[in-house]
């Protein structure tokens, strides 16, 4: 073998191994952040999934047994447990002092590209506010908020129509009633609705850009979530999903 060749099949073999190794380190860190989730369902007292539980608004029923002080003995920043019945997302909030920390970090502090699910750093964290704004990451394998984007059909909304969350207050229900594409310097993404007064604003954009209909009109004094993640397509938009407090 010439010289050159042996050069270009050296140059061949290093970008082989670099590629085998990222995917190698991805995988091992997608695994561990998953980890660190299965520990936080069991110190909450949850099991460690959420196909164990039923699939009716029994739920709120079990997710009322939610041990955040457990959590909280970990991480003090555990604002409440989220969880929509039969699907990936089962996991504890978290609120840092910015929206940066829980990018990489999972529940426990542990550094991984998983991530936490995290409310704005600005809103309230016992979700009082007008809207309530949480964050999480779009991945590949369903995770965190990944599967926030089959939404899009209204078949899964049906079988899907519930947000839960468990807080000190106790268990609560959110109906969604929208789901679509926001621009990032859109109404949705504002935290002075309340001060401005301009709540009825936010619900008209949001049931004109939803892509489903449930019939669902939320009020100016009702409590809204939205659920945020990435689209893929960079960073000048957002999927979100929308709930209203039953």
């Amino acid at each position: 073998m010439s010289r050159k060749k042996r050069l270009l099949a050296g140059i061949f073999l290093l970008i082989f191994s670099v590629c085998v190794g990222r995917i190698s380190w991805k995988a091992l860190d997608h695994s561990r952040g998953a980890a660190d989730y299965v520990e936080a369902s069991a110190l909450a007292g949850l099991g460690a999934d959420a196909d164990t539980l039923p699939e009716t608004d029994e739920y709120a029923a079990v997710l009322a047994e939610t041990d955040l002080s457990a959590l909280r003995e970990v991480n003090g920043e555990v604002a409440g447990w989220i969880a929509i019945p039969d699907t990936e997302v089962f996991y504890p909030v978290m609120q840092a002092a910015d929206n940066s920390y829980y990018l990489d970090h999972t529940w426990n502090r542990e550094k991984s590209s998983v991530g936490a699910i995290f409310i704005d750093c600005e809103g309230n964290p016992d979700f009082s506010d007008f809207q309530t704004l949480i964050y999480g990451h779009q991945m590949q394998n369903g995770s965190m908020f990944g599967g926030l984007h089959r939404y899009k059909d209204d078949a899964y909304l049906r079988e899907h129509p519930a947000i839960y969350l468990a807080t000190d207050e106790g268990v609560q229900r959110y109906d969604i009633f929208a789901a679509f594409e926001a621009g990032v310097k859109d109404v949705v993404y504002r935290l002075d609705i309340e001060q401005e007064g301009i709540q009825q604003e936010l619900i008209d954009y949001c049931l004109s850009r939803s892509v489903v209909d449930t019939g669902i009109v939320p009020k100016a004094d009702d409590h809204i979530i939205t659920l945020s993640t990435c689209t893929g397509r960079g960073y000048a938009t957002r999927w979100v999903v929308q709930g209203v407090r039953r």
